[in-house]
């Protein structure tokens, strides 16, 4: 007989509680293999395609395109192990009784009558025989498996030992360390006893739209990125005690630096990438800023590694994507993550890895043409560098009057983790290196 699995929307952020069906990618009737995307949702951090982990016949869809799902809610159900009962004229996709009807995409192919459901070869007829793979995000498992990583050798950190990212991270990072390299296995599968019949399909739910307000006004959801963004600076203000300092600097001699290195050949140097290498070069003096506090176990917990976040305004809001380990990061290498990271917010294809996990931020508001800003600290970090924009001001250059590039720094600083004074010295050590770009050969 067919078996009838449910594939839930997953956890896709480790933390993220809905998802919004962006555009469905498999239609009721199409064969699909094992860890094939079959519906690209857009969620608080990120667009994503999801993989299903079964393969075979889809035998239902659980709603429309625009219609917001919980995490747990079903997605699709999957015939898998059996011969296809799809006998129906063009148009019809009556794979199983009472699960509807759809027409399929040409470029889909459609089981036939008395074919058996093998979307990927073996593998199906092993899904049915060992069971589904675990409640693993198959974000998660696809990391894995592309890597040749051994789930079974892994101890998830996540609630009842759920394997997460992190833990698949993790462990490749510490299989480089050692100089071990792995091999592509087989991915472990838990017998399950057979599931309930499926749900029939939920009526869908309208596309959320604005709706007229009183005054003649209008109402805009708080969802999505614009709402977890929300969240976020709600609970940061909240919770962080916050305070700003900010110092005027010379950025002359940056300008200059920055422009002999591009004219030397190579790629091209960004000054974000600039401004990313001095913030790194602080945080090892000043590690007090590159924090975190645990008020549960009540710790300041200071971290070894510079996740470098930066502000990106985009068309789907503000987003905040994160370089990692950029304390070891040229700038040659940094402009080019900050490249790459850039693009894909612009393109809304970041993924909630790229978009989570930073423990400073970068915000260069100059690109808005203002001078200065108090911003509210990224939760749960513990201070932002704020760069206004670079513009040639009257300016006391070795005694005389001159006409010198200035800018505006401001440190925004969670005040438990440090007093003033670390923060000064942080903000005082940024500003030598803007204006003599030479302090930074210490610490290269």
């Amino acid at each position: 007989m067919a078996q009838v699995l449910e594939f839930k929307l997953p956890d896709l952020g480790e933390g993220l509680t809905e998802a919004e069906i962006v555009r469905w990618l498999v239609q009721v009737g199409d064969v699909v293999a094992i860890d094939q995307p079959v519906v690209e949702v857009e969620t608080a951090k990120a667009m994503v395609e999801v993989p299903c982990p079964y393969g075979g016949v889809v035998t239902a869809r659980f709603g429309e395109e625009g219609t917001e799902l919980p995490v747990g809610a079903p997605l699709i159900t999957v015939a898998v192990g059996a011969p296809a009962t799809d006998g129906e004229s063009e148009g019809s996709g009556n794979v199983l009784v009472g699960y509807g009807t759809s027409e399929a995409p040409a470029r889909r192919r459609r089981v036939r009558p008395g074919e058996q459901v093998s979307a990927n070869g073996d593998a199906v007829a092993r899904e049915v025989a060992e069971g589904p793979v675990p409640v693993i995000s198959p974000l998660v498992r696809r990391l894995a498996r592309q890597n040749g990583l051994d789930l079974r050798e892994l101890h998830g950190s996540g609630p009842d030992g759920l394997i997460l990212r992190a833990d698949v991270e993790y462990a490749l990072r510490a299989a480089q360390v050692h100089g071990r390299t792995v091999q592509p296995v087989a991915e472990p599968r838990t017998q399950v006893a057979p599931p309930a019949p499926a749900p029939a399909a939920v009526p869908a739910a309208p596309a959320p739209v604005r709706s007229s307000a009183p005054a003649g006004g209008i109402r805009i959801p708080l969802k999505g990125v614009r709402g977890a963004v929300a969240d976020k600076l709600s609970r940061s203000r909240r919770e962080i005690p916050d305070a700003t300092c900010w110092v005027d600097a010379d950025a002359t001699e940056l300008m200059r630096a920055r422009a002999a290195m591009n004219a030397a050949g190579g790629p091209k140097i960004s000054l974000l990438a600039l401004l990313a290498r001095i913030c790194t070069a602080a945080l090892a003096r000043f590690p007090e800023l590159n924090s975190t506090v645990d008020m549960e176990a009540r710790e300041v917990v200071q971290l070894d590694q510079v996740h470098l976040g930066f502000a990106a305004q985009t068309e789907r809001g503000l987003v905040v994507p994160v370089v990692r380990d950029a304390q070891a990061r040229d700038a040659e290498s940094l402009t080019a993550e900050f490249a790459r990271l850039t693009e894909a917010a612009r393109t809304g294809t970041l993924t909630p890895a790229e978009l989570t996990g930073g423990t400073f931020t970068l915000n260069n508001y100059g690109v808005f043409g203002v001078d200065g800003s108090t911003p509210i600290i990224n939760h749960p970090e513990a201070a932002m560098l704020g760069v206004g924009r670079i513009i040639p001001k009257p300016w006391v250059h070795e005694g005389e009057l001159a006409v010198r590039r200035l800018v505006e720094l401001s440190l925004t600083f969670d005040h438990r983790v440090c007093d003033g004074g670390t923060a000064g010295g942080f903000l005082r050590y940024v500003a030598d290196c803007v204006e003599q770009p030479a302090v930074l050969l210490r610490t290269l």
